[in-house]
């Protein structure tokens, strides 16, 4: 009888320990199975923050590629109208310089020396002198013109008109009459001031040289080919 008890007190003991293992046991996956679980979600959060940042970085870095390529337009708009600009401005001077071909409406004067024969001491006043050319150019330009040549010799600023012997040197290069006088600017202010009563051509006709002068819809006058240089002027600075 006592056996019998012991091994029924011992079959309650095995099956309350199988028991207690059994549970400890499911407990025990269970932990393991959220500990795994905590480690998944964890590598996978790291992951999902890493690739953010990334994603963050990348998008940082477009942002700032969009922002350089947007400057450098910007930059190189501001200098394509800055260069355009500066070259229209460097035109419109060389042009009141005398430095490029030009065309417009304005006058055409032929100045020709008199047909007529006279003593020695009457031939100056028959002939045309440098004073006479630089006293034309003057009027012109005191009338408005904007360009002037004399036998497609350019008038500029540094432009000397000299007597060399008989012959007359403009921009250092002889010049003989008849001259071919071009001016371009208003027709009605160019050849008015011309041809007025009591002008240089009318002081010209008095000494029988001969003037003709007309109205031209579309002169041409070459630039300055020779070279500008100031000696004594300086930038003020």
């Amino acid at each position: 009888m006592k056996n019998k008890n012991a091994y029924i007190a011992i079959g309650i003991v095995c099956v309350v320990l199988g028991a207690a293992l059994t549970v400890q046991i499911r407990t025990m996956q269970g932990e393991n199975s959220a500990v795994a679980q905590a480690f998944a979600n964890s590598e996978l959060k790291d992951s999902l923050l890493e690739w953010k940042e990334k994603s963050e970085n990348a998008e940082k870095d477009l942002e700032e590629s969009i922002k350089k390529l947007e400057k450098l337009r910007d930059t190189s708009t501001a200098n394509g109208n800055s260069s355009e600009e500066k070259q229209e401005e460097l035109k419109k001077y060389n042009q009141i310089l005398g430095l490029t071909d030009v065309t417009g409406e304005g006058i055409v004067m032929t100045v020709t020396d008199s047909a007529q024969s006279s003593t020695a001491i009457d031939m100056n006043n028959l002939i045309i002198h440098d004073s006479d050319l630089r006293s034309l150019v003057n009027e012109l330009s005191n009338a408005g013109a904007e360009a002037i040549s004399i036998n497609d010799e350019r008038i500029v600023s540094t432009t000397a008109i000299t007597c060399a012997g008989n012959v007359i040197l403009i921009n250092g290069n002889k010049v003989g009459s008849p001259f071919t006088i071009k001016a371009i600017g208003s027709q009605a202010s160019l050849y008015g001031a011309i041809t007025r009563a009591g002008g240089y051509t009318y002081g010209l006709k008095a000494r029988s040289i001969q003037v003709e002068t007309k109205k031209v819809n579309n002169i041409q006058i070459s630039r300055y080919t020779g070279a500008l240089t100031q000696k004594y002027a300086k930038e003020d600075k």
